[in-house]
């Protein structure tokens, strides 16, 4: 099963590395991060570069496409090359995925005209200009098509890929192997849960 990770500037690291490990580590997958150009790319914090190893016409027809979001997806909205690519692989992809603002390059691909999607919940509102039906879920499916909330949410709907892509025993396995048992010290990862004004200081720091 071959994955193919996009990178573009300014994108979140998590969105990438969280999928990316639970991909990586399972039987049969082999996840590439790839660009226009193969290179460094830089994420959205100025302080961490991956390396992408391959370019989009090297992998045009990936089994899963995975496409991180970040600040930097607004302006890799106009990155024709990016979207042509999401555009092109997409019809003989078994999935089609995103974290986080990442569903906004699937909606700009065309991918997400009358479907439910999700994304991070300072943007969820703007799925609707792609004609895609904003859901507040961790991970939604529909069909091929996974979206997946904010940042961390990455890791579940990488498991829950994973579960239909092989089984959910190897989905568990892998949960195991990288102990993922979120435990979070405080309740304040929704804005349904977090404190009174805490909502507008999150947003000062991912913009």
């Amino acid at each position: 099963m071959q994955v193919a990770i996009p990178l573009y500037p300014r994108f979140t690291a998590l969105d990438a590395v969280g999928p990316y490990t639970v991909l990586a580590f399972a039987p049969g997958f082999t996840v590439t991060f790839v660009a226009a150009e193969p290179g460094p790319v830089t994420d959205d914090k100025g302080s961490l570069t991956l390396e992408a190893t391959a370019s989009y016409a090297s992998i045009p027809r990936p089994d899963v496409i995975l496409v991180p979001g970040g600040i930097g997806t607004f302006d890799a909205l106009g990155d024709q090359a990016l979207v042509d690519w999401i555009t092109e692989a997409h019809p003989h992809s078994r999935w089609t995925t995103s974290v986080c603002s990442g569903a906004l390059l699937l909606g700009a691909a065309g991918l997400l005209d009358g479907r439910k999607a999700t994304t991070h919940w300072a943007l969820l509102e703007h799925l609707a200009t792609y004609s895609a039906e904003p859901v507040s879920e961790r991970t939604v499916v529909e069909g091929k098509i996974v979206t997946a909330a904010g940042v961390s949410a990455g890791i579940d709907m990488a498991l829950t890929l994973l579960a239909q892509a092989s089984d959910v025993e190897t989905a568990q396995a892998v949960q195991l192997a990288i102990e993922y048992d979120p435990q979070p010290p405080f309740n304040a990862g929704s804005p349904r849960t977090a404190p009174a004004g805490l909502t507008e200081r999150a947003i000062q720091l991912i913009v």
